[in-house]
């Protein structure tokens, strides 16, 4: 190959092989991880830009109402419980119970197109902060 050539070939063939590496799906690492958040309804997750839910009984009433549990992290990334079964189940009877609170869930975790998603295999109040 000419040196001129070569010049175009390298962005090219690396431009290629970065495309096809986003196009792979993301699958959850082999190990369990921990996170920790406060189980929040997704709508005021996202709409009302929440860091914390205002109250349990707000978003007990917001899950009754059909508004899916998600656990928000203190860094902001939220995390959608689901189910790993088939038929999946939601998830919001499991988290009823924690609506409101900190809790750390330990499960596999998954992130796709900028979303993540944790399959829970343990759900509890998460320790008292330290004052």
């Amino acid at each position: 190959m000419t040196m001129k050539l070569l010049k175009g070939f390298v962005p090219v063939t690396l431009l290629v092989v970065l495309c096809a590496s986003n196009a792979a799906p993301v699958r959850a690492a082999d190990q369990t991880t921990t996170i920790k958040g406060y189980v929040i309804d997704s709508a005021c997750a996202f709409t009302k830009n929440l860091k914390k839910p205002v109250s349990p009984e707000c978003a007990v009433s917001c899950a009754k109402n059909g508004s899916p549990l998600v656990i928000l992290t203190d860094a902001g990334v939220i995390y959608w419980p689901i189910a790993d079964e088939m038929p999946a189940k939601g998830q919001n009877d499991r988290l009823m119970e924690f609506a409101g609170k900190k809790v750390s869930a330990t499960g596999k975790v998954f992130a796709k197109g900028g979303s993540h998603a944790i399959v829970i295999a343990k759900l509890e109040a998460a320790p008292a902060a330290a004052k």
